[in-house]
């Protein structure tokens, strides 16, 4: 009968999605639905992508084995990242009337930059979208009693995100994250209201948390500890801005003041509700304390599921299972999109100059089925990774690698193409040498990349070369974009 319900939730949201779907006449409404969204719903798409997968699975996995101090990366980070996009990128960039974020290193820096900082950004993506795969194979698997496959449940997932984000874009999106964000925000509180009366009062779950030294958030006064804690924070906190999925929702605005608050809103949003997971998995401590220990040894990703399972009613499991399903459908229609329309506006192009608007869209939607077959093949061949691991790893290859020509491009007007290309190569390589040898081991290697980047981008910049090239001339000294 759940599994039924879950079904017909599925067909629902698809429905939904298609009616948004009409709305959709040209490459800006499949893009960036047309600058078209209110505030509201801004912060709901914003929430939404944000609130995925590893929020309700992973981050109350790495909270019951580490404290706050294990999860800084995300939500912190990746609420703070949100908040900065808000505060210190979202204006200027929604002044340019870009498409995608990559539009802006062709601007700021030309062709070169732009298509190495579009591949970065779309092999970010394989991680975080493959890990709310992951996760729809976990659900499926659970509430089918183990007859449906993992990586049969991962296809079954896909197939119910592709169906409607294929035709209505982020039109799609933003309409379906708006109904799943209402869903997932009750669903999650009326749960963790009756795990803390099971439990015998939230008192008792907050008490428990705390003998664990669970709130423990800042590390221990030595070096390694201090940087390695600094690396996991910037992660997500510096790289996910230079991501197209956020840039889609600032440029979906419509209008400035939408653009600049929406962020700010919906991260702060995020971190505070990441905490109602959390919350919930601690209870599992109190109100099957056996169980929980077994699972926290096995697969500590399944103690929220197994809980809802085995000890809430059926009307709880609905509650649950809605929930889940919306802040992973959520993710994942975000994040299949996002790379796509990267792919055909600033690679594709390069080869295929654009000839009509309608003949550019049917490109998009190409790709966007082609990007979630690629998808499902990588998540099942990553079958059993930790679903927190797979995002935070995704987001480093952006931190040091297109964060810093981003935000020299648009705040420092010394800042040239050769300074980029420096920065990129230095911090993709300082990256690349911590991670393949024991040097990553004594200093995190995305912390490494970054620091070589800017060094990069400042070198490149003020030296001999980025002042004049060969003929003598100017080379990108001043930005193009609006200060």
């Amino acid at each position: 009968m759940l599994l039924t319900l879950v079904f017909f939730y599925l067909l629902v949201t698809i429905a939904i999605g298609l009616w948004a779907a009409k709305r959709v006449k040209n490459t800006a409404d499949f893009a960036i639905a047309g600058r078209h969204l209110p505030l509201v719903m801004i912060v709901t798409t914003t929430f939404a992508t944000w609130f995925g997968s590893e929020t309700v699975l992973g981050i109350p996995a790495k909270f019951i084995g580490g404290g706050l101090n294990g999860i800084v990366e995300d939500p912190f980070g990746a609420g703070t990242c949100l908040i900065l996009v808000g505060l210190f990128f979202a204006a200027k960039l929604y002044k340019m009337t870009l498409l995608t974020i990559s539009d802006y290193y062709r601007e700021r820096y030309g062709r070169t930059v732009e298509v190495v900082c579009s591949l970065i950004i779309i092999l970010s993506y394989l991680g975080w979208v493959s890990a709310q795969v992951t996760a729809l194979g976990l659900v499926f698997n659970l509430l089918s009693a183990g007859a449906i496959s993992i990586p049969a449940g991962m296809l079954l997932g896909t197939a119910s995100i592709l169906a409607y984000t294929l035709f209505g874009g982020m039109w799609s999106v933003a309409v379906t994250d708006f109904v799943q964000m209402i869903i997932l925000v009750i669903g999650l509180l009326v749960l963790a209201v009756f795990a803390g009366e099971q439990a015998g009062g939230a008192d008792k779950v907050i008490a428990l948390a705390s003998s664990k030294e669970l709130f423990r958030f800042w590390p221990e006064p030595s070096f390694q500890e201090i940087v390695f804690f600094i690396a996991a924070a910037i992660t997500m906190m510096l790289g996910s801005i230079p991501q197209q999925d956020v840039f889609q929702r600032v440029m979906s605005a419509r209008d400035v003041k939408a653009a600049t608050r929406g962020p700010v809103i919906g991260g702060a949003c995020y971190i505070l509700f990441a905490f109602v997971p959390m919350f919930l998995v601690t209870s599992a401590l109190i109100i099957m304390p056996e169980k929980a220990a077994a699972l926290l040894q096995d697969d500590p990703q399944k103690v929220l599921p197994t809980l809802v399972l085995e000890r809430m009613p059926f009307v709880m499991q609905v509650l649950f299972f809605g929930a889940l399903l919306s802040a992973i459908k959520s993710t994942a229609s975000a994040t299949l999109l996002a790379p796509s329309v990267t792919f055909v506006e600033n690679i594709w192009r390069q080869f295929f100059p654009r000839r009509s608007d309608r003949q550019e869209l049917r490109t998009m939607r190409i790709t966007v089925l082609i990007f979630s077959a690629c998808v499902c093949v990588y998540a099942i061949g990553l079958e059993g990774k930790p679903i927190y691991e797979m995002v935070s790893g995704a987001y480093q290859v952006t931190l040091v690698g297109a964060i810093v020509p981003l935000a020299a491009g648009l705040y420092w007007r010394r800042a040239t193409t050769q300074g980029a290309v420096f920065s990129i190569v230095l911090g993709i390589l300082a990256w690349l040498i911590f991670l393949a040898t024991p040097a990553g081991d004594s200093f995190p290697a995305q912390l490494a990349g970054v620091l070589m980047a800017v060094v990069g981008m400042v070198m490149g910049s003020l030296g001999p070369q980025a002042v004049r090239n060969r003929h003598g001339t100017h080379h990108h000294v001043v930005g193009v974009g609006p200060n």
